[in-house]
């Protein structure tokens, strides 16, 4: 059920991270877009770890909640499965077999490809072009994840009385969402080389776009958990408390030099960590431009930072900015979630392939 570009009904982008569901509508008129409504609910903290949901129920009740408060009547949604869930390779077919000789052909292929048995996984490919060195084969894309990941997130979806129409991949729904965020810096070539670097509670991924397509994905262990659980050693505070607290302020006047400094540093350390990843696995040694995103992102000052370590413009993502919003989407709550919402958008946008 993993999907590419086909043609769907307007759906409603659903992203599970492992603290918060967060959806978001869109609707679309020639080239502009309008945002129709946007929630994020969190999470209970044992429901999702890492990315692999760990209780279906509590997130299904999240996503209740989250569609709510969404006020939409559109059940139609689109969800993503982790990019380290993935099994993506680029293979080369006949150019001349029909749609249904190459889909039996890649069911044939993909057993090669795939280290689990076909029936424990789903599986999709796309026709990416014609190979660049033989015109009688094509290029194509093909994914599969274990069919737990997709069927947990379904099942989720179903609970909280939702279709899911498509289950697509993280690191494509940010390349969904790219050509908005490209739009928002027209100085620079949109067909460069860009690295998305969203950093989230308690995963950091990377997604490096050239011409804006994925060349490059990667995802660790790091995110924004760590400073919630430094407020809380210092301050002696709850989880929750700190978490709050962080969000809303309040803190010490010794949070910003002790604690929130700290935390930036080692922020642009990783995502220098990450692009170190990058060069040594590919032919470049620079990329144009870094984008931000994940909650981590709104740390005030945390982009300067980067790009001064890094001598790289950094700048934070808002695939919003250039959209018209629904009379009762609040501008200055979606301009601090924005960074958050990049999959969810992407999702969304899938809506208008």
């Amino acid at each position: 059920m993993i999907g590419f570009a086909r043609k769907r009904p307007t759906l409603i982008g659903i992203d599970i991270s492992s603290t918060s569901v967060k959806m978001v509508e869109l609707s679309r008129s020639g080239a502009s877009y309008r945002v129709e409504g946007y929630s994020v609910e969190p999470l209970p903290g044992s429901a999702v770890m890492e990315k692999v949901i760990q209780d279906v129920d509590a997130v299904g009740q999240a996503i209740k909640t989250a569609y709510r408060r969404l006020g939409s009547a559109n059940k139609h949604c689109a969800l993503a499965v982790p990019s380290s869930a993935v099994i993506t390779k680029v293979i080369t077919m006949p150019a001349n077999l029909k749609e249904d000789e190459l889909e039996g052909q890649i069911q044939v292929e993909a057993d090669q490809y795939i280290p689990f048995a076909l029936e424990e996984v789903n599986l999709d490919f796309e026709i990416i072009g014609p190979a660049p060195k033989n015109p009688d084969l094509v290029e194509v894309l093909l994914s599969a994840s274990r069919s737990e990941n997709v069927e947990m997130r379904v099942a989720a979806a179903e609970l909280a009385g939702l279709t899911p129409k498509v289950v697509d991949v993280e690191a494509y729904a940010i390349e969904h969402a790219y050509p908005l965020l490209a739009a928002q810096a027209p100085e620079l070539d949109p067909d460069g080389l860009a690295a998305v670097i969203d950093v989230g509670a308690t995963m950091t991924a990377i997604t490096i776009l050239h011409k804006q397509k994925i060349i490059y994905t990667r995802e660790q262990s790091f995110g924004g958990k760590q400073l919630t659980e430094e407020i809380m050693r210092r301050f002696g505070m709850s989880y929750e408390e700190a978490g709050r607290s962080k969000k809303d302020g309040g803190l010490p006047d010794s949070y910003v030099p002790e604690v929130l400094e700290p935390f930036k540093d080692t922020m642009a350390q990783q995502v220098a960590r990450f692009l170190q990843f990058f060069y040594a696995a590919s032919s470049h040694a620079h990329v144009d431009q870094i984008i931000l995103a994940g909650g981590c992102a709104v740390i005030p000052g945390v982009d300067e930072q980067i790009e001064s370590r890094l001598a790289t413009l950094a700048r934070v993502g808002n695939p919003f900015s250039q959209m018209s919003l629904h009379p009762r989407v609040n501008p200055q709550r979606l301009g601090g979630d924005a960074p958050s919402l990049m999959i969810a958008c992407g999702l969304a946008m899938r809506s208008f392939d």
